[in-house]
């Protein structure tokens, strides 16, 4: 497979800037894999496609606000810091993204908010644009996440080109994230209500939650032809016995088992038995799918409209067949769905 093949024509006014008023009301496009029909409904009409002791996988990570700008030290040049991940809890070490990053080498420090609130030093150098800070702060660590999170804002992915709103807190975040750690939302996730959800418990519907803290690596760039030589970058996932349990019946029982978002897609085909059993997990994964790919565990999968060349493209086109997903984005574009992280939403089966 190369890369070529996933680029389609997307209308910049496509892409979403704002989510739909309500969390279950944006659109929903339904494709069926045998027949390759497709449907346009509304996201809250998914519970039609649902019976009862079928499962739906969420992704329960939580965001945190990643996103921070700086000065740094006799320059007092404005930089921007987005926190990827905590290394050392005790010493307050941080693997982060600084840019522009050809300003800001070791030894250097950068000051947040309003009078210094929080200070950093760079201590390493990971990559191009990587580097490893160290916060330097006195207080107990409550303290100290307390403060870093105040500084922080809503890590929005670069395309949705506007600045951060009070709403975005709220929005950019699934109603059952409870484990922090992930700098991007898993996005199909975002349109389910709490309203919706109890529909489907009601309608005997049964949930299962595992973990993959969405790291910035799914928007990294594809750079090569050869789909073979990407490498994806780790994100660590956990799937409890409890959710392994919910999901390997709804299997046997040859239920419908939904994968709610390419997360989840790509956390279930991490840990999986050679008879097809999801099997419970804790650890990093760098699972890259595309197609051709035979999946072992979903036969169902909501997602968004992702961009052009995107990994998470590349795994619906797997899932759904890469002709009709691709004719698919087409009629999208046709019936201007919207596209991207606030935008509408696929339901394959």
């Amino acid at each position: 497979m190369k890369l070529s093949k996933f680029k389609y024509n997307l209308p910049e006014e496509l892409i979403a800037l704002y989510p739909a008023e309500n969390r279950d009301e944006s659109r929903l496009m339904v494709l069926h894999r045998d027949t390759k029909e497709i449907e346009h409904k509304i996201f809250k009409d998914i519970i039609d496609y649902f019976d009862e002791k079928d499962v739906m996988v969420f992704n329960n990570t939580k965001v945190f606000p990643a996103r921070l700008y700086g000065n740094k030290e006799k320059t007092g040049a404005k930089i921007e810091v987005f926190l990827l991940r905590e290394l050392n809890r005790e010493q307050r070490l941080w693997d982060v993204l600084v840019d522009p990053a050809r300003k800001i080498r070791i030894g250097n420090k950068l000051y947040f908010g309003d009078d210094d609130l929080l200070v950093a030093e760079v201590i390493d150098n990971t990559t191009s644009r990587g580097r490893t800070l160290r916060f330097l702060f006195d207080g107990p660590y409550e303290e100290f996440k307390k403060t870093l999170y105040s500084l922080g804002e809503t890590p929005l992915p670069s395309w949705i080109k506007r600045e951060v709103e009070p709403e975005d807190k709220e929005r950019y975040q699934t109603i059952f994230a409870k484990h922090e750690g992930a700098v991007a939302a898993p996005t199909a996730g975002m349109h389910f209500s709490r309203e919706l959800l109890k529909r489907l418990e009601i309608k005997g519907v049964n949930f299962a939650e595992i973990t993959l803290h969405v790291g910035l690596g799914n928007f990294r760039s594809v750079d090569v032809e050869d789909l073979t030589k990407h490498k994806m970058d780790s994100e660590q996932i956990q799937i409890t016995e409890e959710a392994a349990r919910i999901i390997n019946e709804g299997k046997k029982m040859k239920k419908r088992v939904c994968a709610v978002g390419t997360t989840v897609m790509r956390t279930l085909e991490s840990s999986v038995s050679t008879y097809g059993h999801v099997k419970p997990f804790e650890g990093w994964t760098n699972k890259f799918i595309f197609p051709p790919y035979e999946f072992n565990v979903a036969n169902a999968m909501i997602s968004n409209f992702h961009l052009p060349l995107s990994t998470l493209l590349m795994m619906t086109a797997a899932f759904g067949g890469y002709d009709f997903v691709m004719d698919a984005y087409k009629t999208a574009v046709k019936e201007k769905y919207r596209f991207g992280t606030y935008g509408d939403a696929m339901l394959i089966i």
